[in-house]
């Protein structure tokens, strides 16, 4: 599994989950800070991504829509990057849980 981080998470964030999660980018380094949220869905649908994010709309398109792309949703309001560094760390397990679960579109953490 990989992330496509929204611009609503720092840059920062790459670095970190790159070590467990290869692959893992930020949107604004492919598709740009003004990227809509219907393009981020596309780019990670065509290209493997599971989208990481605070937005409810993803929550709301993988809803919709199903998967892919599967949705991970923090939902822990506006905190620093290292809260939501030490909060997915927290939850390896179930982020790894979550990336082989063939079922299951949408994970929120909190």
């Amino acid at each position: 599994m990989k992330f496509l981080i929204d611009n609503n998470l720092s840059v920062k964030l790459v670095t970190n989950l790159a070590v467990h999660f290869p692959g893992t980018t930020h949107v604004k380094d492919i598709l740009g800070i003004d990227a809509m949220d219907t393009e981020l869905w596309s780019y990670s649908f065509e290209n493997n991504f599971t989208i990481l994010t605070k937005d409810n709309d993803f929550d709301e398109m993988s809803q919709l829509n199903g998967c892919p792309p599967k949705v991970i949703h923090l939902l822990c309001g506006n905190k620093p990057t290292p809260f939501i560094i030490e909060m997915l760390e927290k939850n390896i397990d179930g982020i790894l849980q979550f990336g082989v679960d063939k079922e299951t579109c949408l994970l929120k953490i909190w």
